[in-house]
C-alpha cells in the first residue's frame, strides 16, 4: 500500500501485485491491431499535474498544446531541449488499467494518449505512422520506460512488469512519438496505421 496526495486529499492506494499483472496479459494481447480507438487524452500543464481532456489539438512545433512536454527539457538531448521524438506518449488502455487498479487512475501513468491499440515493437516499429482524426503522429525509436515515478504511483511490481523482457516487447509501458501533421484529436477518435 502507499498512500499519494490528490487534489490536498491523502488517498490510500493498493498497488497491483505482480502474480495479477501477469494474469491480466491476455486481454493486452487482444488489443486491436491496425486501428483502434482513443480512450482517454490527458494533459500535463505542470509536473505531477494532469488534466483529462475530451479533446486536444496537437501541433508540429508543441506536440499536445498546452502540455509541459514543450517547455522542460530532456536529459536524452545534448542541449536539454525537449526531445522531438517524444513529443507525445501513447500507453495502451488496456495495459495502464491493469497497473494502475482501475481505468480512473489511468492518467498518472503520465502519457497524453491512452489507446485501445497493440503498442508491440511488432506491431508499431518506428517508423509507423497513425492518423488520429485529422491528426498523423509516427512511432519513434527513442524507448519509453518505467521509472521512479511511475514505480512511486503504481508499485515496484508494476515497473517491473512494465520493464521485464516481455513488457519491452510488447510496450507495456507505451510508445514515443512525434508528430507529423498536426489537428484535433478527440477522445473517441479512430486510431488507424496510415504507414510503416
Amino acid at each position: 500500500m502507499c498512500e499519494a496526495v490528490t487534489s490536498g486529499i491523502l488517498v490510500r492506494m493498493e498497488h497491483v501485485p505482480l502474480a495479477t499483472l501477469h494474469t491480466g496479459l491476455a486481454v493486452i494481447r487482444e488489443s486491436p491491431r491496425d486501428h483502434g480507438r482513443v480512450e482517454l487524452i490527458v494533459r500535463r500543464p505542470a509536473e505531477n499535474e494532469r488534466e483529462v481532456l475530451a479533446e486536444a489539438e496537437l501541433s508540429t512545433v508543441g506536440g499536445l498544446v498546452g502540455d509541459s512536454w514543450s517547455t522542460r527539457g530532456s536529459s536524452s538531448t545534448e542541449d536539454g531541449s525537449p526531445n522531438p521524438k517524444a513529443q507525445v506518449t501513447l500507453m495502451n488502455a488496456r495495459a495502464a488499467a491493469l497497473v494502475a487498479g482501475s481505468p480512473d487512475r489511468r492518467q498518472l501513468a503520465g502519457d497524453q494518449l491512452f489507446v485501445d491499440l497493440d503498442l508491440s515493437a511488432e506491431g508499431l516499429p518506428p517508423g509507423t505512422q497513425l492518423a488520429i482524426g485529422p491528426a498523423v503522429i509516427e512511432i519513434t525509436d527513442l524507448p519509453h520506460r518505467g521509472c521512479g515515478k511511475f514505480s512511486a504511483r503504481f508499485g515496484v511490481d508494476a515497473l517491473k512488469f512494465v520493464n521485464s523482457n516481455e513488457g519491452r516487447v510488447l510496450n507495456l509501458r507505451g510508445v514515443n512519438a512525434k508528430v507529423v501533421v498536426g489537428g484535433l484529436v478527440r477522445s473517441g477518435d479512430l486510431v488507424r496505421r496510415v504507414a510503416t
